[in-house]
């Protein structure tokens, strides 16, 4: 009788920590989810901020500076639930406005345009790369809290579903080459 009640408690321990093991790495995911987001927004930020400094300098033709404007401002004061909208809104905008060369050409041309094309181009590569790392941060969240034992335990505690960001984040043709 001793013997068994000995093996349930070492099988109890051993599960114990098997859940807790699995409790922590859900966390450390949750905490690498939150970084990738703070990753993202911040590179998401930079691209409107650029846009928006750009669109200020005089630097492009004014219907190209309003349409880059306008684009940028609605990505930076987007509410959460529209920020995906908004930020594809705004790659869609930079296409359009730097959809040839020609367009790129002219602004590194005008004074001080090298160092915008190239804090633009910079900016936009960007985005794809830290959307990327925030969705594969999410799709490894989501399979560890699909499993049963993370379910049936609560394992994930108060913690949110994570939640992908889907946006159109293609570059311009012209400024997603490294500038040389």
């Amino acid at each position: 009788m001793t013997a068994t009640l000995i093996w349930i408690f070492v099988g109890l321990v051993v599960i114990g920590v098997y859940l807790s093991w699995t409790a922590g790495r859900l966390d450390r995911l949750h905490t690498r989810l939150d970084a990738a987001r703070a990753a993202l927004d911040a590179q998401l930020v930079r691209r409107a901020s650029v846009t928006q400094e750009l669109a200020t300098s005089g630097v492009l033709d004014p219907a190209a500076s309003i349409v880059l404007y306008e684009a940028a401002h609605a990505a930076r004061q987007a509410e959460e639930e529209h920020r995906e909208v908004a930020e594809s809104e705004l790659s869609q905008a930079l296409r359009a406005v730097f959809a040839e060369q020609a367009q790129v050409d002219a602004v590194r041309e005008a004074p001080g345009g090298e160092e915008a094309a190239n804090e633009l181009a910079a900016a936009v590569r960007r985005v794809p790369m830290a959307r990327r790392f925030h969705n594969d941060a999410v799709r490894a969240a989501r399979a560890l809290r699909r499993h049963r034992k993370v379910r049936w335990f609560r394992l994930a505690g108060h913690a949110p579903f994570p939640l992908a960001f889907e946006m159109d984040d293609e570059p311009p043709a012209a400024l997603a080459d490294r500038p040389s």
